[in-house]
């Protein structure tokens, strides 16, 4: 039997599915061929024992914990200037940490 991902298996047609659950005596793909892939996916998962979290590899050199570590020294300097009342300060740290938050997001697939 061939060896399956997540990614692999969620890009399959509902046809393509069925035909794998054909093949696989489990009680999660019990009645596949009545199953629409929403729930057949899961099943087929558990079946192949195949992990269905999708992992997000930082790519291209980015630092992410440095980058999270900034944002936490951020947040903390933004909740000091809250309290002291220093709006200006606290908008331009927001939109710092804003920045940073899509610069993880940018590098992360």
């Amino acid at each position: 039997m061939a060896e399956y991902t997540y990614e692999q298996l969620r890009h399959k047609t509902i046809g393509d599915l069925r035909e794998i659950a054909r093949g696989l005596d489990h009680e999660a793909v019990q009645g596949f061929s009545q199953l629409n892939k929403e729930h057949l996916l899961p099943g087929l998962c558990k079946a192949l024992g195949i992990d269905t979290h999708e992992h997000h590899h930082v790519v291209g050199g980015f630092d992410k914990n440095g980058a999270k570590k900034k944002m936490r020294a951020l947040k903390a300097e933004k909740q000091s200037a809250f309290e002291a009342g220093d709006r200006a300060r606290v908008k331009m740290l927001q939109r710092r940490i804003h920045r940073i938050n899509h610069q993880i997001r940018a590098h992360v697939r």
